[in-house]
């Protein structure tokens, strides 16, 4: 996210709403916002995730046939 995107028109899920939308752990969610693989904006003492980017993350994590992951996993070979 850039410093100049208006969020007047984005939707925010709490971390415990991603972690129910994506069945894991609140704490593979913070891990995830902390490692920069999921984008979220600090309120406080907790943090908001737009949604829009929790529907990239996982339209990027869908593996097809070659069992590799979307464009941001890398293919291992061996």
């Amino acid at each position: 996210m850039t410093q100049d995107q208006n969020f007047s028109d984005v939707h925010f899920l709490t971390v415990q709403e991603v972690a129910a939308l994506m069945r894991v752990s609140n704490m593979t969610v913070y891990r995830m916002v902390h490692a920069g693989e999921l984008p979220a904006v600090r309120f406080g003492r907790s943090y908001r995730v737009p949604q829009n980017a929790v529907e990239a993350f996982l339209k990027g994590a869908v593996v097809d046939g070659t069992g590799t992951a979307g464009t941001s996993g890398s293919a291992q070979t061996g």
